[in-house]
């Protein structure tokens, strides 16, 4: 997609991987690896434009556990796929628009807390008698900061708990520091009213 700066989305990939405990990304077909391990996803593939190096790594993947991301919107990336792949998800990279910066407000009954470990910060929300009502992760690395695994219990919702979150982790952040995260239609509207817009399609596809 035009105007998609790769330096943007492969920091904020190893700047996600840094949260999650992943293996650096790696240079790969004109775009970046991480070999997650899991039992679901075994690899990832991210690519910030289409080009031959997709369509080759597309052609040489027979086996499911590996997801190739795109950003791009379904249909651009579901023309470049072989038989027998299926769009996953059709989500969104974000970055801060008009950025609010205040300080996270909860409601009485809940407490909030920011741990950090190097890069890595996690904040928890947590009710008066200890039970968890919501989390989310942030990185840093070269000069990008990521915003990972944001989540509002379910019971817990519509009482600013995700905003709270993303102030608090916004606080840790290098002003210099430029920001990105990835969003599902519904994190989008939350962090829309937080002052971020939407950067570029980011589509997930696999084998099955």
């Amino acid at each position: 997609m035009a105007g998609v700066d790769p330096v943007l989305v492969r920091g904020w990939l190893a700047a996600r991987s840094l949260s999650r405990d992943l293996p650096a990304p790696v240079d790969d077909h004109g775009g970046w690896r991480v070999d997650t391990g899991g039992t679901i996803e075994r690899r990832r593939y991210l690519f910030a434009t289409p080009g031959p190096g997709l369509t080759t790594l597309l052609g040489s993947i027979d086996a499911p556990g590996i997801f190739v991301k795109l950003c791009a919107d379904a249909a651009t990336f579901r023309a470049l796929l072989p038989p027998g792949w299926t769009i996953t998800d059709a989500n969104c990279m974000m970055v801060p628009d008009r950025p609010v910066a205040a300080a996270p407000v909860l409601p009485m009954d809940y407490r909030l807390s920011v741990t950090r470990r190097g890069a890595v910060m996690h904040a928890v929300i947590t009710t008066d008698d200890g039970a968890a009502a919501a989390s989310g992760y942030a990185a840093q690395h070269d000069g990008i900061f990521v915003y990972d695994r944001i989540v509002v219990g379910d019971a817990h919702r519509r009482r600013g708990l995700g905003r709270a979150l993303m102030l608090a982790l916004g606080a840790q952040a290098d002003p210099a520091a430029r920001q990105v995260l990835t969003a599902t239609q519904m994190g989008a509207a939350l962090y829309a009213t937080l002052g971020w817009r939407v950067y570029a399609p980011y589509t997930t596809a696999t084998i099955g």
